[in-house]
């Protein structure tokens, strides 16, 4: 595991635009006038669109620089370039709501990585429709939402959600395997801030059996896709996806519980890299610095 960064010393700068001749020289050039360090850098030249994406961690040397300070100097940069930029400390956890419905296992990994430390996040809020996982949000001293969904009480239910999103500052809203579908408007207050994860079998099996589907047509690879969340239904930019092969041997309970297992690893993957500003969203499709 990477050193933890230090807070008020570490940052990440990411940036896209459109591709010139002189964007490193004048990103570096803005580091060493203030006194900053690469620790690491990661750059991606898409040459069939014509745009260029980075990511660097950085720390600085100098005791009175701060996050303010260096958002205001890196502007002029920003400008002479047309780059479209985010600016962050690294040691800052990410504050991440988790929605669940009535399977726990991608809510049980990701407070089990938070607090081991595999996760930067911050979780201040479970919610569910649901409360079989009342007992072990208390477990790990997390506050449960219990915000049941009818399709008459689901406006009400949806106003609540950003209620919290707001009141308690949230940066990241993880459905974990949370079971309703979120209205266009939902979807479109969260842009880039919600990610949801789902079995890799859609669109071919649909409904609530598709590990029972997927058994009756004998399939060999059993998977996993994490994204944002669009109003588009599980078409939102993908951020990971993984698989592990299957055979004839493995019953149906057998292989939810493998697709399980790569639902809780791919979207800890998710978290961590959004988390971690690594996640760069291009139109429909994502630039991830792993």
């Amino acid at each position: 595991m990477s050193p933890r960064p230090q807070p008020g010393r570490e940052y990440v700068l990411t940036l896209s635009c459109p591709d010139s001749a002189g964007l490193v020289h004048a990103v570096s050039g803005f580091l060493v006038r203030n006194s900053g360090n690469i620790l690491e850098s990661q750059q991606f030249d898409d040459r069939l669109q014509g745009r260029f994406f980075m990511r660097v961690h950085f720390d600085v040397s100098d005791p009175d620089l701060h996050l303010d300070g260096l958002r205001a100097r890196f502007g002029p940069v920003a400008q002479a370039y047309a780059i479209s930029w985010n600016l962050t400390e690294a040691a800052t956890p990410t504050r991440t709501l988790i929605m669940v419905s009535k399977f726990g296992h991608c809510l049980n990994d990701l407070l089990f990585r938070r607090r081991t430390g595999a996760l930067n996040i911050e979780i201040p809020a479970i919610v569910s429709n649901h409360r079989d996982f009342e007992n072990l949000a208390e477990t790990y001293g997390v506050p449960f939402h219990h915000i049941p969904v009818t399709k008459e009480t689901k406006p009400e239910a949806e106003a609540r959600l950003l209620e919290l999103v707001r009141e308690l500052d949230i940066d990241l809203v993880v459905l974990a395997r949370y079971m309703q579908i979120l209205s266009d408007d939902l979807c479109k207050q969260l842009e880039g801030r919600a990610i949801n994860i789902h079995h890799s079998f859609l669109p071919s099996f649909k409904g609530a059996r598709p590990y029972e589907q997927a058994y009756q047509r004998g399939v060999k690879l059993v998977g996993a896709t994490a994204h944002y969340v669009t109003p588009d239904l599980d078409e939102g930019q993908i951020i990971e996806q993984d698989v592990v092969r299957v055979d004839h041997s493995l019953d149906p309970g057998e292989l939810v519980t493998v697709g399980r297992d790569v639902e809780a690893q791919v979207l800890a993957h998710a978290v961590k890299w959004h988390s971690e500003s690594r996640v760069m969203v291009d139109g429909n499709r994502t630039v991830v610095f792993r």
